[in-house]
């Protein structure tokens, strides 16, 4: 695999090779796996979210917002 990158992120990435005595390459890999493996876990969420729409299993708005309103209260309450 092959990416271009601009001058200033080929310099820092060079930088950071140096200062942690690891390859350019090593570097890169590392950078691409931790952003397919974040940006995965959000398709993911999204997906298992419409699967739960699908299936009706939701809460409205305003439930949430009370839910969330009454948990607020209670921690504050617990912290006075």
């Amino acid at each position: 695999m092959t990416i271009r990158v601009s001058t200033d992120i080929k310099e820092k990435l060079d930088r950071l090779a140096a200062d942690t005595r690891r390859s350019r390459s090593f570097l890169a890999a590392e950078a691409v796996s931790a952003y397919v493996a974040r940006e995965l876990a959000i398709v993911e969420g999204i997906g298992e979210g419409l699967e739960d729409v699908r299936k009706g299993r939701t809460v409205s708005h305003e439930e949430a917002m009370s839910e969330l309103a009454s948990a607020i209260d209670t921690a504050e309450r617990d912290r006075s």
